[in-house]
């Protein structure tokens, strides 16, 4: 009897074990696509949960979204959130994670985890750094000790952490880089991915997805997602943007980037996280961003609402009683003033840093369940206008954030 038949005939619950071993980590189901845009409704199928697409994904570099509780991101309605491999190998180590049982048990969070693979850390964090074939020599960013990442132990590091979706390792240059020194770049993580793949030991309960780089060059973005698609990853990734290029410039990549991508695959743009900007990338057919935008300027009392940037620390707040957003209905703006959370943070109370961290990742997360409705409507250009309308960015006083 063959194995088809074999399976065939197996009782139920245990075809449906043999089943789950055969699947893939992550599987994405498109929904519907939007008429007049390349925006995509959708669902990314992750051990932990189905999530819907287009999505923002709070980043939580340390096991943590700083200042918020697991409780409070699942209430503002965060599907996945992102971890670094990079920070959690340095501390606690990935041998505690993954003796902890892994990040959902050692952060106490039952969704979606992505983390990346550390190669940004690596080439952004560490000033004496040497490239090789086989991997990076560099120095902790800590304690100065050495230190080597290849693609292999990257990936060995993500299996013990455990996350739903995990990243290639890749080199992550400049985008002013040479076209020579981009093109060497982009042979060599495609080698790297190779190897990451291969390294993969758990393909059934983590999902690897390849990093497209390429910088501002044409053929180059094009010539890495052709090899990474070659090479049948799960999801893909786009990286080495919002690195300083203008948005136009970045829109442009994504122009002509996204329509040779799988349609059967996620997209994740890495690092986007302007509200304008996660918008023009819905438009270009992206799934998935993440950011430290919102939780950053958030902690110094810069916050994100539907007329435009509010720094809260302003003295015109001092007797201003109304909420941060009156359009707005998350926790901090259905149960404080601006005059209240200004006095936090001229005070140096934490709790200050906690409101303003959850109003902008709820506004973030609330920005993208409005987008996909209106994708949904195939009314996302109209969105859009009146969005940046509102929010000022067409005004000389356009926030730069």
């Amino acid at each position: 009897m063959n194995t088809i038949a074999v399976v065939y005939w197996l009782p139920d619950i245990i075809r449906k074990e043999v089943n789950t071993l055969t699947e893939p980590a992550i599987q994405y189901r498109l929904i519907k696509k939007e008429k007049h845009t390349g925006a995509r409704l959708g669902e990314i199928i992750t051990p932990h949960g189905t999530f819907q697409t287009p999505m923002f994904m709070p980043v939580g570099t340390l096991a943590t979204v700083k200042t918020m509780s697991p409780e409070e991101l699942d209430e503002m309605g965060a599907q996945i959130i992102l971890s670094n491999t990079y920070h959690l190998w340095l501390r606690p180590g990935s041998d505690l994670v993954e003796e902890a049982g892994g990040l959902h048990k050692f952060m106490n969070w039952d969704k979606g985890i992505l983390t990346d693979s550390g190669g940004f850390q690596v080439f952004s964090l560490s000033e004496n750094r040497k490239i090789t074939e086989e991997g990076v020599h560099f120095r902790n960013h800590l304690n100065g000790s050495k230190m080597f990442l290849s693609p292999e132990k990257a990936i060995h590091i993500e299996n013990q952490l455990g996350a739903d979706i995990i990243m290639s390792f890749d080199e992550c240059p400049p985008y002013s880089e040479s076209y020579d020194y981009i093109k060497a770049s982009v042979e060599r993580t495609t080698r790297w991915a190779e190897r990451g793949l291969k390294a993969h030991k758990k393909p059934n309960e983590q999902g690897l997805f390849g990093i497209i780089q390429g910088a501002g060059y044409k053929d180059l973005r094009l010539q890495s997602a052709k090899e990474l698609i070659s090479l049948d990853f799960p999801g893909y990734s786009i990286g080495g943007l919002s690195v300083g290029e203008t948005k136009e410039e970045m829109n442009g990549v994504l122009d002509y980037l996204t329509p040779v991508m799988p349609e059967n695959k996620p997209r994740y743009l890495m690092g986007v996280g302007a509200p304008d900007s996660l918008i023009d990338g819905v438009i270009r057919g992206i799934d998935m961003f993440d950011c430290v935008l919102p939780t950053r300027i958030a902690r110094n009392g810069t916050c994100m609402t539907s007329g435009g940037r509010l720094v809260i620390k302003n003295a015109k707040y001092e007797r201003d009683f109304r909420p941060l957003d009156e359009k707005c209905d998350c926790y901090t703006c259905r149960n404080y003033t601006r005059a209240y959370i200004r006095h936090l943070f001229k005070a140096d109370e934490t709790f200050g840093l906690r409101l303003t961290t959850y109003h902008n990742l709820h506004f973030l997360i609330n920005l993208m369940k409005n987008v996909r409705q209106a994708i949904m409507d195939d009314n996302l250009l109209e969105f859009r206008e009146a969005f940046v309308e509102e929010y000022g960015f067409n005004k000389e006083n356009a926030p730069k954030f």
